[in-house]
């Protein structure tokens, strides 16, 4: 075999770089198309993933700079198509795409970032219902936030007037696209908010492309109308257009002169209303008097004179009077003859008190002899029964050094060694205090002490 010349031989580094360089000038910049495929966004902004079609895979890279024009935002699973140049990274002898441009293959990168922001912001509740604030029926003072100069602020203005020409209208102007309008309108809800003089606020501006509603579609715009304290009606663009701020918003109108006969009354109908109530006022007042008058004159002409009233309440208490005065007069009567027969008869029939005195005086003394006598042997008894009573008090029998020894838990008194089993809880109560130990030998036999 031939050994081949020093001048062809090729280290790992310099054959890499020559591939590169061919890469690189064969393919500068190129058009590809694939789908994303294991995406990593790290600290350092770079984003770096795999593009993959059904037969292969090659990595890509899109640097911080190049990302901060995409208008929506790379993820998994999204199909692309962008221009990028060819390179090898060296280090590891793998050949990637580095991404200048890329846009969404299908919908367009306005629609593909419209519908990431909704699903986010949907994600987090900002147009959930529950947020919704209810409309003041007839407000003071309206701000509208909108373009100084186009057509909806006039049509705003002329809607206002026609409907109810007293309402105050506050027009805050701002521009409503552009890169100037993300902050202006921002700013335009939080002074409003914080001056707190008006009921509701309207945010509008005419039709327009996607391109032109691009501040109404911005994640910024959607919070600040999420976080106002005043309600928001938004008017933007023609009915079929529908913005992120349309979701976030209180009310959505189709346009910006819909949006002001949303919030204000139309004043004809309201006097209106107001005249039919005030005769449907009257009328039922009216009524309700003459109900009442009617019902008056029923009653006074059922109502007597207070002195006819007293005169007669006067005789029934005389009548009342007199019967009960002839009705004492008959019991006392009576009761007199009652009293003066019983008095007589009583009289003819008084008994011999004198024996009967001498006899009760001799059975009080013997009463109180045989008392003395059966209260002295009770004593004797009393006393008896108390010596021997201490004589069998336990605890005086504790006193002399003796105890008593008790089963655990049940505190059965204990006669018997057989009454227990070694190892069983037993308490022993002494003269002061007492002990619980446990068994530990049982001795049979009369010789225990």
């Amino acid at each position: 075999m031939t050994e081949p010349k020093s001048s062809h031989i090729y280290t790992v580094s310099h054959l890499t770089r020559e591939i590169k360089t061919i890469l690189e000038d064969r393919f500068s910049f190129v058009w590809i198309t694939g789908e994303i495929s294991n995406y990593a966004a790290p600290a350092s902004g770079h984003s770096y993933f795999s593009l993959k079609d059904a037969n292969a895979v090659v990595n890509c890279v899109m640097f911080k700079n190049q990302k901060r024009s995409l208008k929506f935002a790379l993820e998994n699973g999204l199909n692309i198509f962008g221009l990028a140049r060819l390179t090898l990274y060296e280090p590891r002898g793998n050949y990637q795409l580095i991404f200048e441009h890329v846009e969404p293959e299908g919908a367009g990168a306005l629609q593909k970032a419209f519908e990431q922001l909704k699903k986010k912001l949907g994600d987090e509740g900002l147009f959930d219902a529950v947020h919704k604030q209810v409309l003041p029926y007839l407000p003071d003072k309206i701000s509208v936030i909108t373009s100084g100069t186009g057509a909806a602020v006039r049509d705003i203005i002329h809607i206002a007037q026609r409907r109810f020409p007293n309402c105050c209208l506050q027009i805050v102007p701002v521009a409503v696209q552009g890169d100037p309008a993300l902050n202006e309108i921002v700013c335009a809800i939080e002074a409003v908010n914080q001056q707190r003089s008006s009921d509701v606020i309207i945010l509008a501006r005419g039709g327009g492309a996607l391109e032109d509603l691009a501040a109404f579609n911005s994640e910024i715009v959607a919070r600040a109308i999420f976080a106002s304290n005043i309600p928001v009606v938004t008017g933007i663009g023609h009915e079929t257009d529908s913005t992120i701020a349309d979701f976030a918003a209180d009310v959505r109108a189709p346009t910006p002169s819909a949006a002001a006969e949303l919030v204000l009354p139309e004043k004809k109908q309201l006097v209106r209303l107001i005249t039919d109530l005030h005769f449907s006022l009257s009328t039922a007042i009216t009524q309700k008097l003459a109900y009442f008058h009617q019902k008056v004159d029923d009653l006074h002409s059922r109502l007597k004179s207070p002195v006819q009233v007293v005169a007669t309440a006067k005789q029934t208490v005389e009548t009342h009077f007199l019967r009960m005065q002839h009705a004492l007069d008959r019991q006392i009567f009576h009761g007199t003859e009652k009293l003066s027969w019983i008095s007589q008869t009583l009289l003819g029939a008084a008994p011999q008190l004198q024996p009967r005195t001498r006899q009760v005086a001799d059975l009080y003394n013997h009463l109180a002899i045989t008392m003395k006598t059966c209260i002295f042997e009770n004593k004797h008894q009393v006393r008896q029964a108390a010596t021997t009573l201490t004589a069998l008090d336990p605890t005086a029998v504790l006193k002399r050094g003796y105890s008593i020894a008790r089963t655990l838990p049940d505190k059965k008194v204990i006669l018997d060694a057989d009454a227990v089993a070694v190892q069983d809880r037993v308490e022993i109560i002494l003269s002061k205090g007492r002990i619980q130990t446990r068994v530990e030998k049982k001795i049979h036999g009369k010789d225990n002490i």
